[in-house]
């Protein structure tokens, strides 16, 4: 396989198929305008999202019309533990496929490594998880359709990434584009789907052309899935009321239960995940169960609770709806459900069957609203306050335990605002909404990237330069030789000296050479905008001369001398927990010892290049006989031609 270089300085990759480079070499000819670009873009992967999330999902219907009325039509005679068969039926073919293509791969994870040149995505295995997913839930597994959803978008802006042969970042914007456009198909909710791309897939914001594309693909999703599977939204809920200020601060208390339920519902899904890779001390022996029995195993646990629980069956959309619709459910029954539901989903996704845990997320924020609903109208005095009724409470419970199962706020809240279509019942779900989050960022704060993602149910894998990041010093990733100043040169040729050098900041130094302050061209443009030199501005300007201010303050005045330090010995981490919390780019880095002398900068624009350096090391070490020494390295000259 012959290699060519990749664009915009991607690592080399295989050469494309000559299709695929036919019609990037048609795409560069036309050269269409950025706008066009964007209409394109977002035509193609909102309507290719669109069309495949209206696949999977009539899919998960034939599946389940197959399974659970034809096949349980046939042998319900025979008793009603025949309920059992078909989740453990789904179970043997998602095990068989399993055995079959041992992995179904690319999780976003994956599919962000591929952006970056890490790795080549197979075109069959999406085809494969999508099939995968829907006997899943086809036949009861306790998971959600919308990870599944989320991939195929991804996916297939990936794809569309590939074949234009566009830069790293345009194709990790077509991937979140491709995200987006999933969750809106999935959810009928566009506006939530562009905030879960921008909130937990991409987790940045950008210019205003590349949010465009997400916003046209979800749109086009959205609409495609309209078309396909009707405009109605995925839940009927009822016209919210509010009855009276003061039940506010119960939504809080609400919110509170739930950042509980959602501490416990991440915690058991991360349990059984353990205990079927046989890392509970006791329970080793799981882990040699051949690891296509395990969804057998899930289905099995699924169909046995089903015969005495069959609302935890499936996704739950019924059960949902019912509860939003105030249909009675006793209390022990409410109770018995979230703790049934919870256990299950932790099963099935520990097990290996496949889906996602959005919807069971809401499935167990409803039934935790709907209880506290009940709890409080039996305990709260007659006429004392007028509360909803227990619907109300559930749709807030969906979006806060939602919001703090995958810690993405902003979705959960429009995603209910989508569903409800009434502003009224935004404030009671900002505060349940916000203080759940709240409180389990306290508890278990986000430590590394892709979290959001895994809690999600979405297979992520560790990056390898996030992997490199936990072990790089700040003597790898500094700057050896940082611009050193006097403390007492004036402004005026130190900003000279900076502009000459094209460098952002400077260190500043005494006579002893120990470290007073750093300077940055933010300070000189300060100082320079400052009202007294305004006013004289244009005749500094038309004048020959400096001025004689500038030429003769000293630097040193206009620096910032109250520093925070880092030092080569310790982890880049560290250090960056450390600018974070000021909110710095750079951090002087000084010896330990006193008098504290400087032996380098840490910038922040340099530490991404110094864990993909330290990746890159590290996986060349294995294909190298001796150590790899970059002193030794030099660099080869090219010959001119004669």
């Amino acid at each position: 396989m012959s290699l060519i270089p990749a664009p915009d300085g991607l690592a080399e990759q295989p050469t494309p198929a000559p299709s695929t480079s036919h019609f990037a070499h048609i795409f560069n000819r036309l050269q269409p305008t950025p706008e066009t670009v964007v209409l394109i873009l977002a035509i193609l992967i909102g309507g290719g999202t669109g069309m495949g999330v209206v696949t999977f999902h009539y899919l998960i219907e034939l599946i389940h019309s197959l399974m659970l009325e034809d096949l349980m039509g046939a042998i319900a005679p025979w008793g009603a533990w025949t309920l059992a068969c078909v989740p453990m039926l789904g179970g043997v073919i998602v095990g068989f496929m399993r055995w079959r293509w041992q992995d179904f791969g690319p999780g976003i994870s994956s599919l962000i490594a591929a952006t970056q040149g890490k790795r080549e995505i197979s075109p069959i295995r999406p085809v494969t998880k999508m099939v995968a997913a829907s006997v899943s839930l086809g036949t009861g597994a306790s998971l959600g359709p919308e990870g599944p959803s989320v991939e195929i978008g991804a996916n297939f802006g990936l794809l569309l990434g590939q074949i234009l042969q566009v830069s790293q970042e345009r194709q990790r914007l077509l991937l979140g584009a491709g995200a987006a456009a999933g969750l809106a198909a999935g959810f009928n909710a566009p506006i939530a789907g562009v905030f879960f791309a921008l909130e937990v897939v991409l987790g940045t914001t950008f210019a205003t052309s590349a949010v465009s594309v997400v916003l046209l693909a979800a749109v086009v999703a959205a609409l495609i899935a309209q078309i396909g599977l009707g405009a109605q939204p995925a839940f009927a809920l009822p016209a919210y009321e509010v009855r009276s200020p003061l039940e506010l601060p119960l939504y809080i208390g609400l919110g509170l239960c739930a950042s509980l339920v959602s501490v416990a519902y991440t915690q058991t899904i991360k349990l059984a995940q353990t205990f079927f890779r046989g890392e509970i001390s006791g329970f080793a022996w799981v882990s040699r169960i051949p690891r296509p029995v395990h969804p057998v195993i899930g289905g099995a646990c699924v169909g046995l609770v089903a015969l005495a629980l069959p609302q935890t069956l499936g996704i739950g959309y019924e059960t949902i709806e019912a509860l939003l619709r105030d249909v009675e459910f006793s209390l022990p029954l409410l109770l018995l459900l979230l703790a049934f539901k919870l256990a299950l989903t932790a099963l099935s996704l520990g097990s290996g069957l496949v889906g996602g845990i959005f919807a069971p997320a809401m499935f167990l924020g409803a039934v935790l609203g709907a209880s506290y609903g009940k709890i409080l109208a039996a305990i709260l005095p007659a006429g004392a306050i007028a509360i909803a009724a227990p619907p109300a409470y559930a749709m807030v419970g969906m979006a806060a335990v939602l919001a703090g199962s995958v810690r993405a706020p902003l979705t959960a809240i429009l995603l209910l605002f989508e569903l409800t279509r009434d502003y009224r019942i935004v404030l009671p779900l900002m505060a349940a909404v916000g203080l759940s989050v709240w409180v389990i960022e306290s508890l278990k704060p986000i430590s590394k990237p892709g979290l959001n993602l895994k809690q999600m149910g979405v297979n992520v894998e560790p990056d390898q330069g996030q992997e490199a990041l936990k072990h790089l010093t700040v003597e790898e990733a500094m700057q050896p030789s940082p611009l050193i100043l006097p403390y007492a040169l004036p402004v005026l040729e130190a900003s000279e000296i900076l502009l000459h050098g094209h460098l952002h900041s400077a260190l500043l130094v005494d006579e002893t050479g120990q470290l007073r302050g750093i300077v940055t061209l933010q300070d000189i443009n300060r100082v320079l905008a400052a009202p007294e030199r305004t006013a004289n501005s244009v005749a500094e300007a038309l004048s020959p001369q400096p001025s004689a201010t500038l030429a003769s303050q000293p630097v040193g005045e206009i620096c910032t001398s109250e520093l925070l330090y880092a030092y080569k010995d310790e982890l880049v981490t560290e250090a960056i927990d450390r600018m974070g919390a000021r909110g710095l780019r750079q951090l002087p880095v000084v010896d330990r010892e006193p008098p504290h002398l400087v032996v380098g900068l840490l910038e922040q624009e340099r530490i991404p290049l110094a864990c993909n350096l330290a990746a890159t090391r590290k996986a060349l070490q294995r294909h190298l006989t001796a150590p790899l020494n970059s002193e030794e390295i030099s660099l080869p000259t090219l010959k001119q031609p004669a």
